[in-house]
């Protein structure tokens, strides 16, 4: 919901760059930033010719608002975030105060004259969707999701049952799913979540899983039942729209021009985390996508044609609404801006804040704006960073309470008809399939697969084999398949319609049949593997390599390489190329939590961090990324300093450095949620290091209980043992290959002494030190050929060289980098590390070799 997603030194979030922070006096104080009437706030925003906002609800009826639906009778339900953001510190934002509310136009007029509050005293509302004469919800700080039912007509849910349990989720409120949207397949898809959702009437949800869709606030399905994602904290005004996301995470580099994501506000305060360094320097206002969220795509009848399948996405932090055109070319579907250095939608107000955008049942696009000051969450407006220091210059920390919901006219149409779908029967219903506005046609089919009456069953199979509009045959077809009454006659039926995208529809939906063993579909779906629209063809190979049918790796490729469509060259690469597997020698146990930690990773992580853990890079900006590196962290690898900073977040330099990104707290998961990710971290990316055991995050969480600031890179080194210096100054040997000893600890992580040969017990390498040193453990950092580890090790100490201690530490070597412990601090002059272990065809190598003293504290 604003302009970040989840990241790390392991997870951090945008705050602002060394070069943006300044000295108290350059923020000299502003005159209070004014709210203004709805009528004063039309005045400034700019709109292209013939078209208006009608204001459809305000504060005070409605405060705080991020998100509105309709039910089947055309009723909005508006979720409202009453203790979002109250002071310039977030204080008191857990508190269940937070409401459901429900409008109603009694007249069928689009005025809504009938206000409830249908669901009271709930943290943060963010998932709201209706079935029926019934409503999904889903709260901050938990993956449950109830369904609520008003009984007795008077507007206030009385009536609950789980509709889907998963329990407590952790991470800062920003950074939790959204959306919740039934879609043309049938399946229910949220942000963030690596998974969708089945309704079931008898009971719970099922589930099932998804690529990682990198999704944060906000989501929409097209005609084609195709979702559309954004990700603020990634500054990627939409992303991953090539394919459903049941078969893959995809972009390629062709589908937006290099200039998509610059916006183009009218006004600008520099109110952004990134500072300066985001604005224009001719006039401050913000020249990049930041606070993307919230997109809708306009699917009604009731606006010009050419807005019909543009993506529209609001940017609260520009103060703007991107209009995007959406088109198909040769497999690849590309987006652009049609104002070219201008938007759609564009306002002087400073407390104009578009939050999310809807097709409403009258064909018009509604727009949330939750008019207010401060649009970023407490842990991005934190003491010392540069937002907060233009929040206050400017008094945006005293604009709350508001809220405003607009309709997008035109004026050469009118507003639809209310619906009243609630009181109709099935058979009413499936006349809606084929309405001009996708809104009618959606909640129609969800209504008749929710209803489960196969009355309808022989209309609707009418309507596929008939129906001369395109949108209405798929429609029909997806229904049959909501309802179990799909059949292959009727698969094998759509397979030859002359419309691709009826052919493209039906492929997809067999795939329920196949999923229940009509294995004789499988020929059907491959014939069309030469099908002349690439589409059909990117289908084809989708769902064979998504139900794995037979020998198809090597089919699918022949597919991709010989085809001359670029689509299906380009995404079926991609489709095609699997993901990398967890590597080394772990337990069943240990891989299990590695796996979390990577699907975690993929859905909160990758943004700031990116999918290499190389650190996403500065649109625009070289050589700099949003948060830092993770490959060869020291806070990662050592220690338990990765816990600290996921149970309270980082702030302040890295390595120098002052990343836009830094750490949010993220305390309020759970341990095992900790342990896992941060495990996968330490093992990713050219990590090696010991796995974290939820116990481990218990007892720190524990001992840390009254800590409530953010670590410091400088407080954290405190905590981590300490490398012993001047190692420039040691002799090695070894009893293998000594001439190289000395690569040991030059600095260098690619060079590295090895034993050349296979491990053999007896081998040895030896330190001598300028005079006798206390040190309490060794690291032998083998990353660069992160197996070479030794199978087995002893330590031995001499204050001459000649006569030798009893062991002081033996064990087990770990991939990557073997961390030796003693089991009480020591003093030496000479230390000989022994290898105990045999492992053929593997040598013992020493990229970097570090003596360890104990931390500073503990």
């Amino acid at each position: 919901m604003t302009s970040s997603t989840l990241c790390l030194t392991l997870l951090p979030l945008l705050c602002a760059t060394a070069s943006t922070l300044r000295a108290a006096d350059d923020f000299p104080a502003k005159p209070q930033v004014p709210f203004l009437s709805p009528e004063e706030e039309l005045k400034t925003i700019e709109l292209p010719d013939g078209y208006k906002l009608e204001l459809v609800l305000s504060e005070p009826i409605i405060k705080e608002p991020v998100a509105a639906v309709f039910d089947g009778n055309g009723r909005m339900y508006v979720s409202e975030f009453l203790s979002y953001m109250q002071d310039i510190d977030g204080n008191h934002e857990l508190e269940p105060v937070s409401r459901i509310s429900r409008h109603e136009s009694t007249k069928g007029d689009g005025v809504f004259d009938k206000h409830s509050i249908y669901l009271d005293k709930q943290l943060l509302p963010r998932l709201v969707m209706p079935l029926d004469d019934r409503v999904v919800v889903g709260l901050t700080n938990t993956s449950d999701l109830i369904t609520y039912r008003d009984t007795n007509g008077d507007g206030v849910a009385d009536q609950s049952v789980p509709f889907y349990t998963a329990g407590a989720r952790g991470g800062n409120l920003e950074h939790q799913p959204s959306g919740l949207v039934w879609g043309l397949d049938n399946w229910i898809y949220t942000t963030y979540n690596s998974y969708r959702l089945r309704y079931n009437p008898n009971g719970l949800a099922t589930q099932e899983p998804t690529a990682p869709n990198g999704g944060q606030w906000g989501l929409a399905q097209d005609d084609h039942g195709k979702m559309w994602w954004s990700n603020a904290g990634g500054e990627k005004g939409l992303w991953n729209y090539q394919v459903p996301i049941v078969y893959g995470a995809i972009n390629v580099p062709s589908q937006k021009p290099d200039d998509f994501d610059t916006v183009w506000p009218l006004v600008g305060v520099s109110d952004f985390q990134g500072g300066p360094g985001k604005a224009r320097p001719e006039d401050g206002t913000l020249n990049h996508f930041t606070g993307c969220a919230g997109q809708t795509v306009f699917r009604g009848d009731r606006l010009p044609a050419e807005l019909r399948g543009n993506v529209f996405l609001p940017e609260p932090v520009g103060r703007l609404i991107r209009r995007t055109v959406v088109e198909m070319k040769d497999g690849v579907t590309t987006v652009s801006n049609p104002h070219g250095h201008s938007e759609f939608l564009r306002s002087r107000d400073l407390n104009f804040r578009p939050l999310n955008m809807t097709t409403g049942p009258d064909g018009c696009l509604y727009i949330v704006d939750m008019y207010r000051g401060i649009i970023q969450e407490g842990n991005w407006v934190r003491e010392g960073s540069y937002l907060r220091k233009v929040v206050k210059q400017y008094g945006f920390q005293n604009n709350v309470g508001r809220g405003r919901i607009w309709r997008l006219v035109h004026k050469d149409f009118k507003p639809g008809p209310q619906p009243h779908m609630l009181d109709e029967t099935p058979a009413q219903l499936v006349a809606h399939l084929t309405h001009p506005n996708g809104w009618w046609r959606d909640t129609a089919q969800r209504m008749l697969v929710v209803k489960g009456d196969k009355s309808v069953v022989p209309a609707l199979q009418t309507l596929f084999t008939n129906c001369p509009n395109y949108l209405g045959k798929i429609h029909a077809l997806w229904t049959l398949e909501g309802l179990g009454a799909l059949t292959p006659e009727l698969v094998r039926s759509g397979l030859k319609d002359t419309h691709p995208q009826v052919r493209v529809q039906t492929i997809r939906a067999a795939e329920t049949l196949l999923k229940a063993g009509e294995a004789s579909l499988t020929a059907d779906i491959a014939a069309l593997q030469m099908d002349a629209s690439p589409d059909v063809v990117l289908q084809v190979v989708m769902t064979g390599n998504v139900l794995k049918f037979p020998d198809w790796k090597t089919t699918a490729a022949s597919i991709v390489l010989t085809s001359a469509s670029k689509g299906v060259q380009e995404i079926g690469k991609q489709l095609l190329t699997e993901d990398a597997k967890i590597a080394g020698n772990f337990s069943p146990q240990e891989r299990k939590q590695l796996l979390h930690g990577q699907q975690i990773f993929r859905e909160l992580c990758f943004a700031c961090h990116g999918p290499d853990g190389k650190g996403t890079p500065l649109p625009g900006v070289a050589d700099k990324t949003l948060a830092p590196p993770l490959s060869g962290s020291q806070t990662v690898q050592q220690g338990d300093a990765i816990i600290r900073v996921i149970l309270h977040g980082l702030a302040g330099p890295v390595n120098g450095r002052t990343y836009e990104a830094q750490m949010v707290a993220l305390g309020n998961s759970d341990d095992a949620w900790i342990a896992d990710v941060a495990s996968y971290v330490r093992n990713s990316f050219g990590n090696a290091a010991p796995i974290i055991d939820k116990k481990d995050v218990t007892k720190l969480r524990k001992s840390l209980k009254d800590r409530t600031t953010p670590w410091t890179i400088a407080e954290l080194q405190d905590y981590l043992p300490r490398k012993v210096e001047a190692r420039s100054q040691w002799k090695l040997t070894a009893s293998r290959s000594p001439d190289k000893a000395g690569l040991s600890t030059d600095d260098k992580a690619q060079t590295r002494w090895d034993t050349g040969q296979a491990q053999e017990p007896g081998q040895w390498f030896q330190v001598e030190l300028p005079q006798e040193t206390s040190f309490n453990g060794i690291e032998l950092d083998s990353n660069g050929s992160a197996n070479d580890y030794p199978r087995g090790y002893k330590v031995e100490l001499s204050a001459d060289g000649q006569t030798w201690s009893k062991p002081v530490a033996e064990g087990t070597g770990t991939r990557g980098t073997t961390t030796i412990s003693l089991t009480t601090p020591a003093k030496a002059k000479f230390i000989r590390i022994t290898q105990t272990g045999k492992q053929p065809g593997t040598f013992w190598s020493i990229h970097e070799l570090n003596l360890l003293q104990p931390p500073v504290k503990s």
